[in-house]
């Protein structure tokens, strides 16, 4: 439902666009919805079927930089007005109901630590064992992990000759890695510890709390830890857990920590999506490419702003609703463009970036697009409506249309 409050502070906010000409991109926090690359039209609707429109035809036309005599006035809506919930309001509600705590991470990376350094001392005393390592491989590990997470993520490398090949039935893997982690860590916990699921092998902490799903890689010696996952649709793809942990934290690297910060945020949104509607699809994987994307390239000629969470939000939804997610994603991390396929006909294109014939989306279907530029529009019009609320009561009240009743500042 939308908020009265909002409403009103958003016909003001659609209405001002309309008079005022905004020639000049200013920084991120000072740009209005055009300048996100976010289409118009005069009616209700946007170029992009069952999408509403925005901002009206006036703000059209993308935004350039004046002309050297040009003495038109330069102006933004948003230098007239100061934001109720900025930045540093996000960072505070995020610091305090999104992200894991950093005691807990600390504690479950130490506990990762552990598991990798017990399997290596293990092999070292039986080097021909034929499970060869394991390696951090969830958000824990990435840095991306939310408040309220009981479980991390691990891939143990499985020698493939020992499972009859890289197509062994995944049941028989599982049982098969169940057996390796008991003969492994057995000595300090008990066999109903080790807990087979459909797609890994549990292993449940009792002190903690914690427990770690531990995915098999089939493993045929190929350089850079590449190994065949089974996927949840039970295809075999060819992936690497090591290089998948240095694109994000290159990115982290090179954007610092406001690039794992927004990512944490939009996986938030998505909890918030899934709560409201159990059909709603936006894996964690899509989320982190579609931000190292607009991370590497912008959006709506503007670089992508982690130093301003709403404005940063506010452009990753934008591109989600101006695109519909019709236009391709890949990395040239570790391949080039010309190993990629050509068009595969499928609704969403995002590639793995370490495996040029992964699109890491291929099972989502138009439908379940069309959900998900649904729910970004919804998020888009409330970030929206908020920048220009006159009471803070207002600005939460929209922002709680974007991360669910529990948002507060």
């Amino acid at each position: 439902m939308y908020d009265a409050g909002c409403i009103t502070t958003s016909l003001v906010y659609y209405t001002a666009l309309v008079a005022v000409r905004c020639q000049v991109p200013g920084p991120a926090t000072d740009r209005p919805p055009a300048a996100l690359g976010l289409p118009a039209s005069s009616g209700d609707r946007t170029t992009a079927p069952g999408v509403r429109a925005s901002v009206s035809d006036g703000a059209r036309r993308p935004a350039r930089r004046a002309g050297k005599h040009e003495g038109t006035l330069i102006l933004t809506i948003r230098q007239m007005h100061d934001r109720i919930i900025g930045h540093d309001d996000l960072a505070a509600y995020a610091a305090a109901k999104v992200n894991l705590p950093k005691s807990i991470v600390d504690d479950r990376r130490a506990q990762l630590d552990y598991l990798t350094r017990r399997l290596e001392h293990y092999v070292g005393e039986h080097p021909d064992y034929d499970l060869i390592k394991i390696r951090g491989s969830g958000s824990v590990t990435k840095g991306t992990a939310l408040k309220g997470s009981s479980d991390a993520d691990m891939a143990a490398y499985v020698r493939a000759t020992a499972v009859g090949g890289v197509a062994a039935p995944e049941s028989q893997l599982l049982s098969w890695l169940r057996d390796r982690l008991i003969e492994v860590y057995g000595d300090t916990k008990r066999p109903e510890d080790f807990q087979v699921s459909d797609h890994a092998v549990g292993i449940v902490f009792h002190g903690s709390g914690l427990k770690v799903d531990v995915a098999p890689v089939i493993y045929e010696g190929d350089p850079d830890d590449r190994g065949y996952l089974v996927t949840r649709s039970g295809t075999r793809v060819l992936t690497s857990i090591r290089l998948h942990v240095r694109f994000i934290r290159r990115r982290k690297s090179d954007f610092g920590p406001g690039y794992a910060q927004l990512i944490r945020l939009i996986k938030a949104w998505v909890r918030e999506q899934k709560r409201l509607d159990g059909a709603f699809r936006c894996k964690s994987f899509l989320v982190e490419l579609i931000v190292a994307h607009l991370a590497d390239h912008g959006w709506g000629g503007q670089p992508l702003a982690f130093d301003d969470y709403p404005a940063a939000l506010e452009q990753v939804f934008a591109y989600v609703v101006r695109t519909r997610l019709a236009e391709r994603i890949a990395f040239d991390d570790y391949y080039p463009a010309s190993e990629l396929p050509g068009a595969t006909g499928q609704p969403i294109e995002v590639f793995d970036p370490v495996n040029p014939t992964n699109n890491v989306v291929g099972q989502y279907t138009t439908t379940d697009r069309d959900r998900l530029v649904a729910a970004a529009h919804e998020a888009l019009d409330a970030i929206a409506e908020a920048e220009y609320a006159d009471t803070k009561g207002r600005a939460v009240a929209c922002w709680k249309r974007v991360f669910g009743p529990g948002f507060e500042v």
